[in-house]
């Protein structure tokens, strides 16, 4: 299976820390976030990873190379500009192939991997579930016996396995991926999980300096 990590946001929200460092590479206990991204993906087993840039992608680029410092294959997918996640993924998809790939947001830390990496059949997403942090109060979706609702009780963490044909027949271009979730959500065909761990959306400076805080007091 390959993976695909998201990485070609603005970082708008991570301002003034993104105006010269894209965030992919903003450090957490000494190194970059997406690289802890990649480590844990090659613990995994992962091979290829795909990553989407954009805004100073030239940076990530150089950064990471090839992955053989990782151990690992890297394809990137550069955008012009920004797709949002779905466009994204959708221009991603000639590097990613036809099987179901895992999808890790580029904007998030957590400690594992969503445990069902293979898709039911007919299902077009499995999505890794979490309980809602206190910036997000309401939640995005809930579980029921496995399966995803459009209820908001839990928080999607951004760590998923998407099937292709999710994004495939969507025009390229910028386009969000939630409301194709929810519709597959509505048409029963996502299944989910729900994650107790440790998990961090990385999405402001203060965020970013706890992590790094509780990262290094656990070292």
């Amino acid at each position: 299976m390959k993976a695909m990590i998201l990485a070609a946001g603005l970082g708008k929200r991570m301002r003034p820390l993104t105006d010269t460092c894209p965030k992919p590479l903003l450090t957490v206990a000494g190194k970059p976030l997406i690289v802890h991204h990649l480590e844990r993906l090659k613990r995994a087993g992962f091979v290829d990873i795909v990553i989407n840039v954009s805004y100073r992608g030239e940076q990530i680029m150089q950064a990471l190379g090839d992955g053989q410092a990782f151990g690992l294959r890297l394809h990137f997918s550069r955008e012009e500009t920004p797709l949002e996640t779905g466009g994204g993924i959708r221009k991603a998809l000639p590097l990613l192939g036809e099987a179901p790939f895992l999808l890790v947001n580029g904007d998030v830390w957590c400690e594992t991997l969503p445990s069902q990496l293979a898709l039911e059949d007919g299902d077009l997403a499995h999505l890794m579930l979490v309980d809602n942090p206190e910036h997000h109060p309401k939640g995005d979706f809930t579980l029921s016996g496995g399966r995803v609702l459009g209820e908001p009780k839990l928080t999607f963490s951004g760590l998923s396995v998407i099937a292709p044909a999710l994004v495939a027949e969507h025009a390229p271009g910028a386009f969000a991926l939630a409301p194709l979730l929810k519709a597959a959500i509505t048409e029963g065909r996502v299944s989910g999980e729900r994650f107790r761990g440790q998990w961090v959306d990385v999405g402001t400076p203060e965020r970013l300096k706890a992590l790094d805080r509780a990262l290094r007091d656990n070292v």
